[in-house]
């Protein structure tokens, strides 16, 4: 995900005035920081085996307060807020990097990317397996190529992708569906058997170096993965900056192209939760009540993205600004929340001075919306407390400065 982004101008001299910035962005950008917690709150209590298996064989109780958990986080996060980090992400591209011919920016952006790179390894590595960073960076490094494109070119295209792909991805898992008589979880090639499940258990808890290792290995796994989703992330990338240059992401777009696009994503949305709901109240291993219908509303999840920037503009554009300029501190630090939600959740479920609460079943979906909401209420109030003080987050600050080669300003100038 994208940082405290220069909001144009000449990229190198520092950090952006606050009267200069495009609220929308970093509205966007703070709810987008906030929601993708809910995404991988799972991924820090559980292991990959079991998160990617589809958790059909979980431990935890399949009960009433879990099972609204798991859909809470199913129907209005997932997805959703990966294809919101890549958009935002494809429009700073252009505004820290400019038009492609730019010989200043064009550099600056290079290094900002093959910093971001190196962030990603060692958070991916050493903290936690479901690093975003280093695929965005190195995504970033092949869309900056088309950061010039007209609006209407980076839409289309954009949009022409990742429909291809949604296409592909709900054949595909209907296939698999049929194949397997469609139980849930069923004929998925990363599900693991229960022995094996508390094994990776069992290395994590012992602390390290094992549950480095698991780690490790998870994140290779994923990092090897994650080179096949390269179209469908520089797609969204190409969609987001095309939708920034449209005017749509900045607010300059018409009220009722908001609003029609917002009724499709809350229709999408109401489809997806209902069936979704149907799928996952289900009895575990029982056939697929939804037949696959869920599986072609969540494939469209970028409409539901749409949808929630559109509601959003809308909120700030008629009278609830004072509730949405909340998220736009968040959004602000947003590199420096998104790693310090892994390490707070690490700590608590993994690391080796923590707690070590990884894989233990009273940590479902469902009480994990208790860690999820604590965090959100801290990064709230800690972020405007922050730049109050100081222009942008510490890791931001340390980006930047790793970026231009030299020390910038970090606390605001007096008066």
């Amino acid at each position: 995900m994208t940082t405290d982004a220069i909001q144009g101008g000449d990229a190198a001299i520092g950090p952006v005035a606050p009267k200069d910035r495009i609220f929308t962005l970093d509205m966007l950008r703070g709810w987008a920081i906030l929601g993708i917690l809910a995404v991988n709150a799972m991924a820090f209590a559980w292991p990959a085996t079991l998160v990617m298996g589809g958790m059909h064989i979980a431990p935890f109780p399949h009960d009433q307060a879990n099972i609204l958990g798991h859909w809470a986080t199913d129907a209005f996060f997932q997805d959703k807020f990966r294809s919101l980090f890549s958009m935002l992400f494809g429009v700073s591209i252009f505004l820290i990097g400019g038009e492609r011919y730019d010989e200043t920016r064009g550099p600056l952006l290079t290094r900002r990317l093959m910093w971001l790179g190196l962030f990603g390894l060692i958070h991916g590595f050493v903290f936690w397996y479901g690093d975003i960073l280093l695929h965005y960076a190195y995504t970033g490094l092949l869309v900056m190529m088309v950061r010039s494109w007209s609006a209407k070119k980076l839409i289309w295209t954009g949009m022409a992708v990742n429909g291809v792909f949604a296409i592909l991805s709900l054949g595909m898992s209907l296939l698999a569906g049929g194949l397997s008589g469609g139980g849930q979880g069923q004929g998925n090639p990363f599900a693991a058997t229960p022995e094996q499940l508390q094994a990776v258990i069992d290395a994590y808890r012992s602390g390290w170096p094992a549950g480095l290792i698991e780690n490790l290995k998870a994140a290779l796994m994923l990092q090897t993965m994650s080179v096949m989703l390269i179209p469908i992330t520089g797609g969204l990338m190409m969609l987001g900056l095309g939708l920034f240059k449209a005017g749509f992401l900045t607010g300059r777009s018409a009220t009722w192209i908001y609003a029609v696009v917002g009724l499709i994503g809350v229709a999408d949305l109401v489809g997806f939760a209902w069936y979704d709901w149907l799928m996952l109240s289900a009895p575990r291993g029982a056939p697929d009540p939804t037949h696959g219908v869920a599986d072609a509303f969540g494939s469209f999840a970028p409409l539901i993205t749409l949808g929630y920037v559109s509601l959003l503009i809308l909120m700030t554009k008629f009278g609830l600004r004072a509730l949405t300029a909340r998220l736009a501190p968040v959004g602000r630090m947003a590199f420096t929340n998104y790693l310090t939600q892994t390490l707070i959740m690490a700590t608590l479920f993994y690391m080796p001075w923590g707690p070590h609460w990884l894989g233990d079943p009273a940590w479902g979906p469902g009480r994990l919306w208790i860690v999820i909401g604590a965090i959100w209420v801290l990064q709230l109030i800690w972020s405007p407390l922050w730049l109050s003080r100081f222009q942008m987050g510490p890791l931001e600050w340390l980006w930047r400065c790793l970026t231009y080669g030299r020390r910038v300003p970090l606390t605001r100038p007096a008066g």
